[in-house]
């Protein structure tokens, strides 16, 4: 059994709203030096598979059918194995 760990961040591109708002609320409090925040996502699966490249396979296909935007959105994941 495989842990899927797959994050999903806007383009570089689109514009962040929700990350310029954390990146502003950061400096109202005080905090220097900050110059960027890129909000984002992780999805976690448990998937069953023989070995990582069948994994790493169905992941991305799972990402390109359903789990992100590709017009809006990056992904990247890592694949660790666990104990059943």
């Amino acid at each position: 059994m495989f842990l899927v760990k797959i994050y999903v961040q806007l383009k570089k591109d689109i514009l962040d709203a929700q990350g310029k708002a954390t990146k502003k609320a950061l400096e109202s409090l005080g905090f220097e030096g900050v110059q960027d925040v890129r909000i984002g996502k992780e999805i976690r699966i448990l998937l069953d598979g023989r070995d990582i490249s069948e994994v790493s396979e169905k992941v991305r296909q799972m990402c390109d059918k359903l789990l992100i935007n590709p017009v809006m959105e990056d992904y990247d994941f890592k694949i660790m194995e666990v104990e059943k």
